[in-house]
């Protein structure tokens, strides 16, 4: 009797999970994408639905982060061969740091958000581009300023400290590209999604 009640159990835990963790197979085609993974699509929607930025914007954004992997981290430090902790934080799909991860679940009520489920990351990212309209004046479909904001921080930004870094100028035109890459891309497909 209790086999078969932990199999049942265990064939509902497994069905729970609504959003699939499959790396894209296609990650320069935003319509590929949302073909292989539906619910990817549907969070997204949602999120543009609820924060009113433009989905392409936070896609982008997340490859650059993670390559949508669900479980990145930055790397590990290494003291003479002995690993001595990570850079960061940062964790996830949208590689987000505990202490901007907290504010998001308290300013949303999102309590049980996880940083490795797509839905819970796109909205995150999608929340934190809404706030980014509105402390730092960044349009919503602006993805070069929104990924300084993302990778400086509002004060960060603010105070110009992306000025001096190069490669993350370089990096925030590659996001911005991909992104309007995606909306191009986006546009032929949306009707068949």
């Amino acid at each position: 009797m209790l086999k078969p009640l932990f199999l049942l159990l265990l064939l509902l835990l497994t069905s729970c999970s609504s959003i699939t963790t499959q790396r894209p197979a296609n990650p320069e085609n935003i319509c590929d994408i949302f073909r292989q993974n539906s619910d990817w699509y549907e969070a997204a929607l949602d999120m543009q639905k609820r924060w009113k930025i433009p989905l392409t914007v936070p896609m982008a954004m997340m490859y650059q982060e993670s390559s949508f992997k669900y479980d990145a981290k930055p790397p590990m430090d290494y003291f003479l061969f002995v690993p001595i902790g990570r850079r960061s934080s940062a964790y996830g799909y949208a590689q987000v740091k505990d202490e901007a991860w907290d504010d998001y679940k308290k300013q949303t009520g999102n309590r049980w958000a996880d940083r490795d489920n797509f839905a819970d990351a796109i909205d995150f990212m999608g929340w934190y581009a809404y706030k980014t309209s509105r402390v730092n004046k960044v349009a919503p479909s602006d993805a070069y300023n929104m990924y300084l904001n993302y990778h400086e921080g509002w004060g960060g930004f603010r105070r110009g400290t992306h000025n001096d870094k190069r490669w993350l100028l370089k990096t925030s035109r590659i996001v911005d590209t991909r992104a309007k890459r995606y909306a191009a891309q986006f546009r032929q497909c949306q009707s068949s999604l």
